[in-house]
């Protein structure tokens, strides 16, 4: 099966074996296993992951590839392809229609739009065990970063509020067909526990680290001034002067309270 690939859905199939291996021997399937692949493509890693999980749920939007990969996973494995865009799919609705108390899910994600994928996955963390990504390099390098370094963001707080992350190991543009122009690493992904979540308003928390980050430059007191003042900021216990970069997650956390406790008063 070669498929050709599309542009306009930012399609690099995956062929290289070793590096095949090496994702599912990360993800470790095992038989009763409730999986969800995102963008199974050619099946690169589908198949390998049917074979260990038996069954599998594939989400996929290009028509032109389900009706092959049908075919091929049939001596494979119990295989469902749902033909849908993923940031339209509800993970908690899956999961109860597949009678899973959770799902594990993998894909090697289009590049172009992984973090609104990432983000969309993380809304449904309490319906998800472990999440295993291939993404561009630089995206994972940007997930994993810890504060002070230069590509600490949003993506970086938002993720790691929600999630442990751990990159696993990188993959060379040749693994793939085409190749993209980029280096890829893989990821894991493990939601917190409920115990280890924070207790922050999601929408003020998404505002306020949106904000902060929208001009790196710009101290706190500025770039936050109309989410709150330079005194609530104190209250927090964070530094008015200080910049985006330097905070850590929790603190992003601290901010928002404060915030949402201001506005109340006001």
């Amino acid at each position: 099966m070669n498929a050709r690939p599309k542009k306009s859905f930012g399609q690099h199939f995956l062929h290289e074996k070793r590096y095949i291996e090496r994702i599912v021997s990360a993800v470790a399937p095992r038989d009763g296993d409730t999986v969800v692949e995102i963008g199974p493509g050619e099946g690169a890693l589908t198949l390998p992951l049917l074979a260990a999980a038996r069954q599998l749920t594939a989400i996929e939007l290009d028509t032109d590839l389900i009706p092959a990969l049908a075919v091929r996973a049939a001596a494979v494995g119990k295989l469902e392809i749902i033909q849908a865009d993923v940031l339209k799919v509800d993970f908690r609705t899956l999961a109860k229609r597949l009678g899973a108390a959770q799902l594990r899910v993998a894909g090697n994600l289009p590049y172009y739009i992984s973090s609104p994928i990432l983000f969309h996955c993380v809304e449904h963390a309490d319906a998800i065990q472990d999440m295993h990504f291939m993404l561009q390099k630089e995206v994972v390098e940007r997930m994993a970063a810890a504060p002070g370094s230069k590509v600490y963001g949003r993506l970086s707080v938002m993720l790691q509020l929600a999630c442990r992350v751990t990159p696993l190991f990188d993959v060379p543009p040749e693994a793939f067909r085409p190749p993209p122009k980029v280096d890829s690493s893989v990821v894991r992904l493990v939601p917190l526990p409920p115990a280890e979540r924070h207790d922050a308003d999601p929408e003020r928390l998404y505002n306020i680290v949106k904000a902060a980050f929208a001009q790196r430059r710009k101290t706190l007191s500025n770039g936050l001034k109309q989410q709150m003042s330079a005194d609530a900021i104190r209250q927090a216990g964070v530094d008015p002067g200080a910049r985006a970069e330097t905070l850590s997650p929790q603190e992003f956390v601290s901010l928002a309270k404060v915030a949402v406790a201001h506005a109340e008063q006001s």
